[in-house]
């Protein structure tokens, strides 16, 4: 199966976010992809509102990208922004869209980035249970940014029976954190030996707009990594498509050689 990571810098207009999508989800079907993965806050950028523009999965903007797969018969994966649980228009759920090939589903992020002094909590409600999909017998789960400090996601994501899990990103900028991501997408692949596709928004200073503020706006560095650990595919800062063909028979072959899922003890 080949895949492709869509490496983007998105801003405050959802309707040029949309475009991006559309060019670079056009460009993955060129490519031969069968699955092309967008990053977290594929919406609307971080550092923006985002009550105004949360809207549910059968509204325009998950409608626009859902007639997008459909119409290049590939599956999109793209974050954006749902209605609160509480549905008052106090909070919103940052969301996952996994749509196309006559799949339809969706995750809500679980562990929310209360972390260097940003409170996603403020605005956004938690997901409670992990989300797995399947496409062509391969199953693939899914996580957004914070998650990937977390290993129990990705361990029950494997339990699930997940293959690959897909981590889709706006990773906050600052001394040590690309580092930080592409070390994290490695352990969670050696975690639960899968293959890891972390797909992180665009460095904005990669193309001259520097960082203002604390909003977590992208580092690059989007990576595909074996079950074993290893890096197969990567992206620097700036934006691109990545590119990469899955060997899901490494998957099974890391856990002949690597049993951890199997050699757990649960407390």
């Amino acid at each position: 199966m080949r895949v492709a990571l869509a490496q983007i810098i998105t801003g405050r207009d959802v309707a040029a976010n949309l475009d991006l999508v559309d060019a670079y989800a056009r460009q993955a079907k060129a490519g031969g992809a069968d699955l092309v993965v967008f990053p977290e806050a594929t919406m609307r950028a971080f550092g923006n509102s985002l009550l105004d523009i949360a809207e549910p999965l059968d509204g325009p903007w998950a409608s626009r990208v859902r007639d997008l797969a459909a119409e290049l018969g590939l599956v999109i994966v793209a974050g954006m922004f749902t209605p609160g649980t509480a549905g008052d228009g106090a909070k919103v759920r940052n969301t996952l869209l996994v749509t196309g090939r006559g799949l339809e589903a969706s995750y809500d992020k679980i562990h929310l980035f209360d972390a260097f002094g940003f409170a996603e909590s403020d605005t956004v409600d938690a997901g409670t249970a992990p989300v797995t999909f399947e496409l062509d017998g391969v199953t693939f789960g899914l996580a957004t940014c914070y998650d990937v400090r977390f290993p129990d996601l990705f361990t029950e994501n494997a339990d699930l029976g997940a293959d690959v899990n897909i981590v889709c990103a706006s990773w906050g900028s600052g001394p040590g954190k690309a580092e930080q991501w592409k070390l994290l997408a490695r352990a969670r692949a050696l975690d639960s030996t899968t293959l890891i596709l972390a797909c992180g928004q665009g460095d904005p200073a990669s193309v001259g707009h520097p960082v203002k503020g604390s909003a977590p706006t992208g580092v690059g560095n989007s990576v595909v990594v074996s079950p074993m650990g290893d890096v197969l595919e990567e992206l620097d800062g700036a934006p691109g498509l990545l590119f990469a063909d899955l060997d899901t028979a490494a998957v099974q072959e890391a856990r002949t050689k690597l049993p951890v899922l199997a050699n757990r003890h649960k407390f």
